[in-house]
């Protein structure tokens, strides 16, 4: 299975260096250069950090991607909105001449949903039928039925997505029967979350969705998936590695170091590359990488001494 590499805009202050526009063009021109395929943003209204918003960032850097895919990984659609989503998702894709992916997900902060004024109980119904608003709206389809939380336009998109036939929308899933199924029913292709899952995991759902898909009489063979948020600081020094791990990631996340350690590339680029090559045996198509800091100078060590070495890796990575 070919693995090639995404990377994930600078949304959060690691280090000293602050928010900004420069900072988010040092990223995407360092990945665009060093042959990165995609490039991705997700979504929180509120965090333990301050968080850049993420469809804001991609449309910024538009002009300084390429022909790199402009990805969400994921937008909180049942929380923005199917229709306001749908106009700024078709905006960014008519502007990047149809190179958008629509990834969303119900997400996972109570805090988002009472930042909006929305039951955090209710996000499952909500997320399937904003989803299916989203899509049919995105592909210039007529609306979905039974519509309980979430209206439906009289007239289509205008300017509608440059893409055809439409941008696709793919559901995060951590890999639950239900996830899948949802994804198998509903999306253009499943997002696994990096820090939720391992290879041996990624390689039981992705099996798990090749049944269901086929069930449904789809297309297993070719349904796309990716790995998002894979945490990176690329260093030989087992020290500032565990620093990295200890200090920064697992207060961020309020995790077990331990646990993550084994779960993203922090450490030396042979360490990186070997958990790499693992999701590339397991299935995994695309990895979207997030530096945790030093943007440009991860993603070239990334670009040389990582992908390089990575079992199953395409072209579009080195």
């Amino acid at each position: 299975m070919t693995l090639d590499a995404g990377i994930h805009l600078p949304l959060i202050p690691f280090g000293p260096e602050e928010l900004s526009l420069g900072r988010l063009v040092r990223a995407v021109e360092t990945a665009r250069d060093c042959g990165f395929a995609s490039v991705c943003a997700n979504d929180h209204f509120l965090f333990r950090t301050p968080w850049l918003d993420g469809p804001t960032a991609l449309a910024a850097v538009i002009d300084r991607s390429g022909t790199m895919e402009l990805a969400t990984t994921v937008s909180l659609v049942s929380l923005r909105g199917p229709v306001p989503l749908a106009k700024t998702l078709a905006a960014v894709d008519v502007l990047s001449d149809g190179r958008v992916v629509a990834g969303v997900g119900p997400g996972s902060s109570p805090r988002d949903y009472a930042a909006v004024g929305v039951p955090y109980e209710e996000r499952w119904p909500r997320f399937d039928e904003a989803t299916s608003v989203l899509r049919a709206l995105l592909r210039g389809e007529p609306a979905p039925g039974g519509l309980r939380h979430f209206a439906f336009p009289d007239e289509p998109l205008s300017p509608p997505p440059r893409r055809a036939p439409g941008v696709p929308v793919w559901i995060g899933s951590w890999g639950s029967v239900a996830g899948l199924r949802r994804v198998a029913r509903l999306a253009d292709g499943w997002l696994a979350s990096a820090y939720n899952t391992t290879p041996e995991r990624f390689a039981a759902a992705h099996a798990a969705l090749g049944e269901t898909l086929r069930r449904g009489g789809r297309d297993a063979e070719d349904f796309p998936n990716a790995l998002a948020t894979m945490w990176t600081w690329v260093t030989p020094d087992a020290r500032e590695a565990d620093r990295v791990l200890r200090d920064m990631l697992a207060p961020l996340l309020n995790r077990d170091p331990e646990t993550l350690r084994e779960q993203v590339c922090v450490g030396p680029p042979e360490r990186c590359a070997e958990l790499l090559t693992r999701y590339a045996a397991a299935g995994c198509r695309r990895v979207h990488l997030w530096p945790l800091g030093d943007e440009p100078r991860q993603i070239e060590l990334l670009s040389t001494s990582v992908l390089p070495a990575v079992g199953g890796a395409g072209p579009a990575t080195h």
